[in-house]
């Protein structure tokens, strides 16, 4: 009975040592098989950049350009519509290229700035920047509206007012005819562009059509008409004394240079 127990013994302990094994052995099969961090990670894709000055040129300023891009790459090339013809040549550090450009002669504004190539495994390169330009010109004055006239009456008679208005863009005016008191008559702003005054039809003004020149800035910018009715006096022509030829003697009558005896 004994040696029945020792060898039952000795069975399960064979026994459980093998499956200690078994289960190491598999263990180490499975940890194999798993990746390594390494070799699952992505590489990053490769970037370029162009840089330029960040404050405003001028035409015919030389501005530096800087390229940056994974060594090796080639046909790099940066252009834009502000700049001529940009020449690069590799820089100090590796992934680096610098050229210098002469600014165009183009009009204030903001001008993009492209760069293109090809890396080092044959993928496009591509990058942009952009170039303020302050040419300096002078902005073209906005056109003034053109000046006008108005008066308050086309037709008047002597001693009647009109009142003359003028809008224009100029620091005065004044009005001029032969129809008004004094011929001419300064006219007065609002500091708005508009200027008025009060005309008067002269007195001794006849009948007709005058003409009315408006002026702005000393310059004539135009002429109206205006009409006139007044009550003109008919001309009188002044008595002359006769000549001793001029007098004649009545018939029948003897001229004694003496008043008749009954007068």
């Amino acid at each position: 009975m004994r040696k029945a127990r020792t060898v039952r013994t000795l069975s399960s302990m064979a026994l459980a040592s093998a499956l200690a094994v078994g289960g190491g052995a598999a263990t180490t099969a499975f940890a194999a098989d798993a990746p390594s961090p390494s070799a699952s990670a992505s590489t990053p894709a490769a970037k370029a950049s162009v840089t330029v000055p960040s404050s405003p040129v001028k035409p015919g300023d030389a501005v530096s350009v800087t390229v940056t891009a994974p060594a090796g790459s080639t046909n790099l090339a940066v252009s834009s519509a502000a700049l001529g013809t940009v020449r690069l040549a590799p820089g100090k550090d590796a992934g680096t290229w610098t050229g210098t450009a002469t600014v165009a002669g183009v009009k204030d504004g903001g001008y993009g700035v492209a760069l293109t190539g090809t890396g080092p495994d044959g993928a496009k390169l591509q990058a942009t920047g952009r170039l303020t330009v302050e040419a300096g010109s002078p902005k073209p004055e906005p056109t003034p509206a053109p000046s006008t006239l108005r008066l308050s009456a086309d037709f008047g008679r002597p001693g009647d007012k009109v009142v003359v208005t003028v809008k224009t863009s100029a620091k005065d005016a004044y009005v001029k005819s032969a129809a008004f008191t004094g011929g001419r008559v300064d006219l007065k702003g609002d500091g708005k562009g508009t200027f008025t005054g009060t005309a008067t039809v002269a007195r001794d003004v006849r009948t007709g059509s005058y003409g009315i020149e408006a002026f702005a800035g000393g310059k004539k910018f135009d002429t109206v008409k205006f009409s006139v009715e007044a009550k003109d006096t008919p001309a009188v022509r002044p008595l002359r004394p006769l000549t001793p030829g001029e007098h004649k003697t009545p018939k029948g009558s003897v001229n004694t240079g003496q008043a008749p005896a009954d007068a």
